[in-house]
């Protein structure tokens, strides 16, 4: 029902970062080789990898109702946003604003639908299981068929993403590379997934998949996660420091954390705004992304 429709973005990514570390007492070392490996590329001290990279991907739809059990279409509709949004190839990106262009950039990076499961046969890349369940949390739950969901396919050769009713208005989930191999993926909240279908304003444009996947390759928020201070980083150099996140369409410049004049920037992929707002990757988020693919995922793709 309309009332249960998420208004503001919520994304659980670093709750389920901090469970992890609280409970896996080895996913704090991988972290720790996986930062390095992006601050040698950081400092321009790596080559990274020339050309696209095409992911496979499976779409694991966990439904209830027959509106959760999302089309073909709106799944298409998805993956044709993350090959515009991760090639900068988005109408859109021509909204941002001058001072802020010559580092929007191209993530060279491509999303296909599967077309071999892990047996090798050949499948269409969506899983479709019915549950009794009426929502999931950030829990991981929608990931085991063991709690009603649908088990992840390997890491190492797909993007695992699950499609379901979340609650308590989160919009989706990610997590970061170094964590368990059976939870590895993205979650999306089926209202917040793709173009038609049951993609509800204002999240209606399938930019919160594209922001999960940015965490799913260790972009972090654009504000550095330390509520609305000013000490927090994404460990990325060229995004302003920003003070917390920023949602809803904010007009330019909005300023904090004496980042004028040009203040903050709101319209990336990693804050907190609406589908509508969200249009571009930095070069440096770029070199993050890659960092990331020639390291804990060089595997895929």
């Amino acid at each position: 029902t309309d009332e249960n429709l998420p208004t503001r973005r919520e994304c659980g990514t670093m709750q389920v970062h901090r469970r992890l570390l609280d409970t896996d007492p080895n996913y704090a070392r991988r972290l720790a080789r996986i930062e390095e490996q992006a601050f040698r590329a950081r400092e321009g001290l790596m080559v990274l990898r020339p050309g696209c990279t095409r992911i496979p991907v499976v779409v694991h739809v966990v439904w209830k109702t027959p509106a959760q059990n999302i089309s073909q279409a709106q799944i298409d509709s998805q993956i044709e946003v993350l090959n515009r949004d991760f090639r900068k190839r988005n109408a859109d990106v021509s909204s941002v604003p001058g001072v802020f262009a010559g580092v929007a950039a191209d993530a060279r990076l491509e999303f296909r639908l599967a077309d071999r499961d892990p047996a090798g046969n050949a499948h269409s890349g969506v899983v479709r299981v019915q549950t009794t369940r009426d929502n999931f949390g950030g829990d991981d739950a929608v990931k085991r068929a063991s709690s009603g969901g649908s088990d992840a396919w390997p890491r190492d050769e797909y993007l695992n993403i699950w499609v379901c009713q979340l609650s308590g208005g989160l919009l989706g989930y990610a997590q970061f590379p170094g964590g368990p191999a059976d939870t590895d993926g993205v979650v999306i909240t089926h209202t917040g997934f793709g173009t038609t279908g049951t993609a509800a304003a204002p999240f209606n444009l399938g930019r919160t998949t594209t922001h999960e996947i940015g965490h799913w390759l260790n972009l972090r928020h654009i504000w550095g996660d330390d509520g609305a201070g000013c000490s927090g980083s994404d460990f990325v150099d060229d995004t302003p420091n920003q003070g917390g996140s920023n949602g809803g369409k904010p007009s330019f410049p909005t300023i904090s954390c004496n980042n004028g004049p040009n203040g903050d920037m709101f319209m990336n992929y990693m804050d907190y705004v609406d589908d509508d707002t969200m249009v571009m990757f930095t070069e440096g988020q770029v070199t993050r992304m890659h960092a990331c693919l020639d390291g804990p995922r060089s595997a895929i793709g």
